[in-house]
């Protein structure tokens, strides 16, 4: 079954725009809203689309688009990305589950890092572009959206909140982040958002980045020639000493020593254990 990526592009409008396929779309239309407002006719309903909303359309929808001017400040501000697409593939996703017309899927920066590939395989031109590659992309985008529609579903919206601190977290762990932008990110105070994490998920937002930088240290500890020095500096660990004090608090052993251990087969069997349920100790979940 193939999935078809016949069009993919972003588009920037600062004065006022309108588009119309009142005759209905032939084709599947996925957008995406970066920045601004605009407002959406679908079928005899009219959508208020806000940055982070998602449009999904199926082939005989109704579909327009208007951007208008802001009614408090004159401005005419709207960004999105929009693809066109058809295909089986796309056919049998479609038909898997029933998605809103508009959903607030933030803008997550996977969901954007795949649609900017697709973008820029497009614009290789039909000499140079990779149409298996766009392909895969495509499906790659369609999962994703289901995943973040998915997670986004929750009535409760402190669930949302703390879903989103923690994708956060996960996004940046293996950089320097601080608090306040992850508090930030949401909306919320620093104090609110710290609150809000260790409610939902029993542990602050530092020692779940650890959890992950840790757990990424031992992958390349396992399955790479890196030193030391670079696996803690590549997974967000501000000196190597920072790495081998947290390594050696949360396993026992140090980093050193867990490299030749895991050099020999079934020394540690049940690292994988390890890796779930390790604690952090208290000078550990300082965050460097």
């Amino acid at each position: 079954m193939d999935a078809r990526l016949l069009i993919c592009d972003y588009s920037y409008h600062f004065q006022q725009f309108s588009n119309s396929h009142r005759g209905g779309l032939t084709t599947y239309l996925f957008r995406l809203q970066t920045e601004g407002a605009c407002e959406i006719y679908c079928n005899g309903t009219v959508h208020q689309v806000q940055g982070g909303d998602l449009l999904l359309l199926q082939p005989g929808d109704e579909y327009e688009l208007r951007v208008k001017d802001d009614a408090q400040d004159g401005r005419v501000s709207s960004g999105d990305y929009y693809l066109f697409c058809d295909g089986e593939w796309i056919d049998e996703w479609w038909g898997r589950m029933n998605r809103p017309v508009v959903s607030h899927v933030g803008l997550d920066d996977h969901l954007l890092g795949l649609w900017r590939q697709m973008l820029l395989e497009k614009r290789r031109g039909l000499e140079e572009e990779n149409s298996e590659l766009a392909g895969y992309l495509l499906r790659s985008l369609c999962l994703c959206l289901d995943r973040t529609i998915m997670e986004t579903k929750p009535a409760d919206r402190l669930a949302f909140t703390a879903l989103r601190l923690k994708r956060f977290v996960e996004e940046h762990a293996t950089v320097t982040f601080k608090l306040e932008e992850a508090a930030a990110s949401v909306g919320l105070s620093q104090s609110r958002a710290a609150k809000l994490f260790r409610e939902y998920y029993g542990k602050t937002m530092i020692q779940y980045a650890l959890d992950i930088r840790l757990n990424a240290a031992i992958e390349r500890m396992k399955y790479s020639t890196m030193t030391l020095e670079e696996i803690a500096e590549t997974c967000g660990f501000a000196s190597y000493s920072y790495f081998h004090r947290v390594f050696r608090a949360n396993y026992g052993m140090s980093p050193m020593k867990f490299r030749e251990t895991a050099a020999v087969p079934d020394t540690f069997p049940d690292w994988d254990d390890h890796l779930i349920t390790g604690r952090q100790s208290s000078d550990s979940t300082r965050p460097q």
